[in-house]
């Protein structure tokens, strides 16, 4: 349960509190059997104090004004996980037939006028593709930056991050990821932690399904390009070995679920579902397996098995083939081989989105640097966000990069991405941090004094405190921290103590504002891990 004082939310006025259950927090909440293979309905009596608009992941609710009492009922067996309470100052305004966006009063216009009239194009979309939308309304509530994931499907009432209203085109995927998990996840759920790919790759699936039917197969594969670069980029930094890339995972005692959330879980997951899809030949074939699926599941949690069982009786000419034994791609080696996916997509359908990437960023990498006049023409305005953000992302793995190659870069392309959304400036700034680039610090310092968001500030502190620049980064934290909420205070400090000689502890319970916090501490969170930026592992739950 997350309190959040007024000063930590958008409007600064009213104090806010919102539940995260995902993947076994919901324990703290209310008395529960906190696994994924038991579901049940819920009921829930909500008092708060006037102008406090209280919501809950519910098919029904009611408010007693003269009494401040909220009343909800989920009429259909969920997951304690789903079970999700968001409360505040907020207002909401209706966005489509069944859906509505929720949001404090600054940022409600900005929500309108991003989704107002495509929520509902894209559940149609995924009603077409998957069956009836099982859930009556889809509202979205908009939190403040101290959600600390990206967005949670929580049913009826998906949970999103604010601050990724800038970046439209991550908005898209985001929403229409969390539309999917109304089939798969919330509907039909993995029994298991060890399982999670059959939530979330299922889920990744059909999200690319719906954005084929909607945005086109150029935009789907761009997007699948860019996440397949950060899985590789993942598997790179864990190394193929690693027990984690599998998608069944072995969960030890005591490990928290939530640390097996990764790339893998999503991606490969996703490979493989693509694959059992092209073993039909038409993917349309494939949806017809997954409606079938959903009817025979929905309301209930399941194993790989079922999954597969499934697949294999609703085409039995596959199971007479034995394709679940092919040599190579054999089932139980997708699910219980370690390493990168067995097969991946035939992305070709967007090459007029990702050549003109690949173009530009050999003209940066190919030495000796003589085509900056051809790069240099490059308008990045012009492009999809994605195909930015995949440009950037190599140029980043790329780093450090030489001396002249980082001066014509800012040189061209720095005042652009000034004006572009986070998600494309945070990549230029760990560029620009990765590369020592003192020019354009100023500008990593302006973006670290204005986002309070986990996903926006925590990479910027790994790189900088990674490098050279600790103190730079030290000094923006003691400016900055009383705007963070204390568990992001707390692991920026654990990224600023690594590497220092133990300092005696401050208690942050006590801190005023011209205290600076510093906890130190010897055992660094498993948040702060390694060289794995949490831009790699910026994903839906």
């Amino acid at each position: 349960i997350w309190w959040l004082d007024p000063e930590l939310t958008y409007g600064n006025a009213k104090p806010f509190v919102f539940t995260q259950g995902h993947s076994v927090c919901n324990r703290s909440f209310f008395p529960c059997f906190d696994t994924p293979a038991v579901k049940c309905t819920y009921s829930a009596t909500v008092k708060a104090p006037a102008g406090i608009q209280v919501l809950m992941s519910a098919t029904q609710s009611s408010y007693l004004e003269e009494e401040g009492v909220y009343q909800f009922y989920m009429e259909y067996p969920v997951p304690a996980y789903l079970v999700a309470l968001v409360a505040g100052d907020l207002i909401h305004a209706d966005i489509g037939p069944r859906s509505r966006v929720w949001a404090e009063p600054c940022l409600l216009p900005t929500a309108i006028s991003k989704l107002s009239g495509i929520v509902e194009r894209w559940l149609t979309a995924a009603e077409s593709l998957y069956g009836p939308y099982i859930w009556g309304r889809y509202d979205i509530v908009f939190l403040p930056p101290s959600f600390p994931i990206v967005a949670m499907e929580n049913p009826c009432l998906t949970f999103i991050i604010s601050s990724i209203l800038e970046s439209d085109e991550f908005l898209i995927i985001d929403v229409i990821h969390e539309v999917a998990h109304s089939w798969f996840g919330n509907a039909v759920t993995n029994a298991t932690w060890e399982e999670m790919w059959l939530s979330e790759g299922l889920a990744t699936y059909a999200q690319r399904r719906i954005t084929t039917e909607t945005y086109g197969a150029a935009f789907t594969c761009l997007e699948t390009a860019f996440r397949l670069d950060a899985l590789h980029r993942q598997m790179k930094l864990l190394g193929e070995d690693n027990p984690v890339s599998k998608l069944q995972v072995k969960l030890e005692p005591g490990v928290n679920p939530s640390n097996l959330m990764n790339l893998f879980t999503y991606e490969k997951g996703y490979c493989f579902v693509y694959y059992l899809s092209q073993l039909c030949g038409d993917p349309r074939h494939f949806d017809s397996f997954l409606r079938a699926y959903i009817e025979k599941y929905k309301f209930t949690s399941v194993v790989a098995q079922d999954l597969l069982d499934s697949f294999l009786n609703f085409f039995p000419e596959l199971k007479e083939q034995c394709v679940e034994s092919k040599a190579g791609l054999e089932f139980e080696r997708w699910l219980n081989a370690t390493g990168p996916p067995l097969a991946e997509p035939d992305l070709s359908q967007g090459s007029s989105l990702t050549r003109p990437v690949e173009t530009l960023f050999k003209l940066w990498t190919t030495e000796p640097l003589d085509s900056v006049a051809a790069a240099s023409s490059v308008d990045l305005t012009k492009w999809r966000t994605f195909q930015t953000v995949l440009f950037l992302d190599r140029l980043l793995d790329g780093s450090p990069l030489p001396r002249e190659v980082i001066k014509k870069l800012s040189e061209c392309y720095s005042s652009q991405l000034d004006s572009m959304n986070a998600e494309i400036r945070i990549r230029w700034l760990q560029i620009v941090v990765r590369n020592d680039y003192y020019p354009d610090l100023y500008k990593v310092r302006r973006f670290l004094e204005n986002q309070m968001s986990r996903m926006y500030t925590i990479p910027l502190y790994e790189d900088l405190c990674t490098g050279t620049l600790k103190s730079f980064a030290l000094e923006i934290f003691y400016q900055t921290q009383n705007q963070l909420h204390p568990n992001l205070r707390k692991t920026i400090q654990q990224i600023l103590s690594q590497g220092l000689n133990p300092l005696p502890a401050i208690d942050t319970t006590a801190v005023t504002t011209d205290t600076p916090a510093m906890v130190l501490e010897d055992k660094v969170s498993e948040a702060t891990n390694g060289a794995i930026s949490l831009r790699d592992v910026n994903v839906s739950a």
